[in-house]
């Protein structure tokens, strides 16, 4: 019969998701599979609400990523009233350049928190540390103005997402057509300057590239491990602009192969025409995959290690993290890089290109601009808008419809860890395989290599368990003794 292990919960992830792997008689896995365990319902609650409070409340299925819900909804209520990029519209300067800022800056900082807090403590410790040392406290023990730096990093997003979206969390900057303030001198020369106890743009940078040389370290020590760990194959996908590079707010979806051949590249409004989705009645996430290659062939990859394989280059304007690009592209002869512990690196890479991002937008007058909002009318509606962003984890994509009382009648999120679900569990066997396999005796660092496996990926699984319709549920009753008492399955 062999034997059931179960890892339950996954710890420091964004939600709530168990791990089982099946073992036969001699201990080879026969089956391994990440369960996404918890439920929400956004797509349904938001319906009968006005269009406009989208934004507001959807982002608000999450504290982490909330400002990529935001702008994402933004997007798409541009579409709706008539003045986005479903009508060949271009939005005035300042309130893009505004938008991407807080986008940007949540990038910084969503990215700063998952690497040096969830992933930074395997790194220096070892997978099979003791669990009281492997996290964030050990990481003060060991190196306290490491973590101090880190703090400092994190704040400066956190106030850059507030200056612009006026709120630490869940802002209220963006409304349809564009934003409600712009950045004021003063503003801006706190956060260049490092005022009131932030850092100094330039200090962020420094911070920013410390994150690369604490991965450069790990990885020449520990070159064999990292490039063995689940070297897991998937199709890559990315927001690019019209040069096939990265564009974190605005672009056309790109995938490409192992080789960097263009699969398909798609105008997002279209993205129902490529892509369906699959369900299992062991998780309560979906399985999107593009129609024209099957579920297997056609999963893809989204994220940080996504985006650095379809991006060909970063602009001059970013010349620290072009360079670490470059590297990156280097180590795999331009071949895709499939090394699931090298999403680490491409992560390190994006803290990097984020700050240098940032810096360039603050240093630009159009941030002082007054006009602020394109003009709509009641003729301009469609009542209906699609919108895209890189999410830190990946490409996010909201759909809306509305009557023509204004009143939302339709929903639809494509979560990034909701791409990544099909890869995760190919990760999850790939781990099983080499760490658990064989073995007669299981200890809790070899297991914990699993959860490693999973976190290189940041999921947000409170994200991406929004759907409504025929989901399985499984109530189990025991007695006081722990007896199984009775079981219902939907």
């Amino acid at each position: 019969m062999g034997q059931k292990l179960v890892i339950d919960p996954v710890t420091r992830i964004e939600g709530h998701g168990k791990v089982t792997i099946q073992l036969d008689d001699n201990n080879q896995v026969v089956d391994a599979k990440l369960h996404v365990v918890e439920f929400r319902g956004f797509e349904k609650f938001i319906q009968g609400h006005p269009y406009w409070e989208a934004p507001m409340l959807l982002q608000r299925i999450c504290g982490i990523c909330f400002v990529s819900h935001h702008l994402c909804g933004a997007k798409a209520l541009d579409d709706m009233v008539g003045v986005g990029y479903s009508k060949g519209v271009n939005m005035l300067p300042a309130p893009e350049k505004i938008r991407r800022l807080g986008h940007y800056a949540q990038q910084l900082q969503s990215h700063v928190t998952a690497y040096y807090y969830l992933i930074v403590p395997e790194m220096l410790f070892g997978m099979d540390a003791p669990p009281e040392q492997r996290n964030v406290l050990g990481l003060v023990e060991a190196n306290p103005e490491l973590v101090k730096r880190v703090v400092e990093l994190r704040k400066w997003g956190q106030e850059a997402i507030k200056t612009v979206l006026g709120k630490r969390m869940h802002g209220i900057n963006s409304i349809p057509g564009g934003v409600n303030k712009n950045i004021s001198i003063a503003e801006r020369d706190r956060l260049l300057n490092g005022e009131d106890g932030l850092l100094s743009m330039d200090k962020v940078i420094e911070y920013a590239k410390e994150g690369l040389e604490i991965f450069y370290d790990f990885h020449e020590k520990n070159r064999h491990q990292v490039d063995t760990f689940a070297d897991v194959p998937a199709l890559n996908m990315s927001l690019v602009d019209e040069n096939g590079n990265v564009d974190y707010y605005h672009g056309n979806i790109r995938i490409t192969d192992d080789d960097k051949n263009i699969i398909t590249e798609m105008d997002y409004h279209d993205y129902l025409d490529y892509f369906s989705e699959a369900t299992e009645e062991w998780s309560y996430m979906k399985f999107p995959f593009l129609k024209s290659l099957g579920r297997d062939a056609g999963s893809v990859r989204v994220g940080p290690l996504a985006r650095v394989n379809v991006t060909k280059s970063y602009g001059t304007d970013t010349p620290l993290a072009k360079e670490a690009l470059e590297r990156f592209h280097d180590y795999t002869k331009g071949k895709a890089n499939n090394m699931t512990l090298h999403t680490n690196w491409a992560r390190a890479i994006e803290i990097l290109h984020s700050a240098e991002l940032i810096k360039n937008l603050l240093n630009d007058p159009d941030l002082q601009k007054e006009n602020l909002i394109l003009t709509h009318s009641k003729a301009d509606w469609t009542g209906e808008g699609v919108g895209v962003v890189e999410a830190p984890r990946g490409t996010l994509l909201h759909h809306y419809k509305a009557n023509q009382e204004g009143n939302i009648t339709f929903c639809n999120l494509v979560v990034a860890t909701t791409q990544n679900n099909t890869v995760m569990n190919r990760t999850v066997r790939s781990v099983a395989e080499e760490y658990l396999g064989g073995n007669d005796i299981i200890t809790e660092g070899m297991m914990n290599a699993i959860e490693v496996g999973i976190r290189a990926y940041d999921p947000c699984l409170s994200c991406a368990t929004h759907a409504t319709g025929n989901m399985p549920l499984d109530v189990s009753i025991y007695d006081a003794k722990g007896k199984l008492f009775a079981n219902k399955r939907r």
